[in-house]
């Protein structure tokens, strides 16, 4: 009851504040750093090529959320370019644990394993994104996880705009295994066309239900795809009238305070606060590995 009443109340806040909508916002978040290498790119490639993406694009600071198992000295370089480049670093826990299939236990030490070697960098932050926005299968683990997560002074980094740019990614690299032909001109545009189509999904539910367009928090991936094309995606976004914020300043959002009363939180924070308050609609836009590979075929990216 106490929690509906919390919430209750962050939203009326936020439904208050939506007279005179400002510009829409998004911060990008980036998950899985350092990525080992690829059919295309060795990881320092990548991590270099996705450095000048995002400068060319001028965007000043992105979170990358690292795995430290990957961090060998190599790994390490790696994530210390990024941190040069002026980029935040978060725990995404040491080997991209899956909560609901290690336990409570072993997935709090591999937070701390995490933790231990994160916090050596100047710019990491105590922000914890669960792997694959996995929380609990159980409303006693969801609270055990919330409560040890204050204990450790880290905070749910929770994203609003879930993607499956991985799967995207994956589709792109077993094209390059097979040597198949690529049409790269293609290729940007369906990247570019349906992540935008996700985010305006993810608004328009924000804006049907929660009263008002939040700071967002998109999820991407340490890929080759985002190496070579988040700048197109920014440019687009820019160009529909989206603002790029920093990480932090989305995360000061008013939803960063709710602890949504629901176990559907696979699809990130404004999918389960709505849910929370009894939506029923969609849930999901291009997230279906099956639908990614019928549109990236009629769209003739690669034959």
């Amino acid at each position: 009851m106490i929690q509906r009443l919390f919430l209750f109340l962050v939203l009326a806040a936020m439904a208050a504040s939506a007279a005179g909508d400002e510009a829409r916002s998004i911060a990008i978040t980036i998950d899985d750093a350092p990525l080992p290498d690829s059919s295309y790119f060795d990881g320092r490639t990548r991590t270099a090529k996705l450095i000048d993406t995002l400068a060319k694009a001028r965007v000043e600071q992105v979170m990358f959320f690292c795995n430290s198992a990957r961090m060998d000295a190599a790994g390490a370089e790696r994530i210390e370019a990024y941190v040069q480049a002026g980029h935040l670093l978060a725990n995404h826990s040491h080997s991209h644990a899956d909560l609901h299939k290690v336990g409570v236990e072993p997935f709090l030490a591999d937070i701390r394993t995490a933790t231990q070697i994160l916090e050596k960098f100047p710019n990491y932050r105590r922000w914890f994104r669960f792997p694959y926005l996995r929380e609990g299968l159980t409303v006693d683990v969801r609270d055990r996880m919330r409560s040890e997560l204050r204990k450790m002074d880290h905070r749910s980094a929770y994203v609003t705009v879930d993607t499956y740019d991985w799967h995207m990614d994956r589709m792109f690299q077993a094209a390059v295994a097979a040597d198949k032909k690529i049409d790269f001109d293609r290729l940007r545009t369906a990247y570019v066309d349906l992540l935008t189509d996700s985010i305006e999904f993810y608004d328009g539910v924000a804006r049907s239900e929660l009263g008002r367009s939040p700071r967002h928090v998109l999820l991407m991936h340490e890929n080759d795809l985002a190496a070579l094309y988040l700048g197109d995606l920014v440019a687009r976004l820019r160009g529909k009238g989206w603002k790029i914020i920093a990480p932090e300043e989305a995360f000061a959002d008013p939803i960063a305070a709710v602890e949504p009363d629901t176990l559907r939180l696979g699809q990130g924070r404004i999918i389960a606060m709505a849910t929370a308050k009894g939506y029923e609609g969609p849930t999901r836009r291009w997230e279906d590995e099956a639908e990614l590979e019928r549109e990236f075929a009629r769209r003739e990216v690669w034959k």
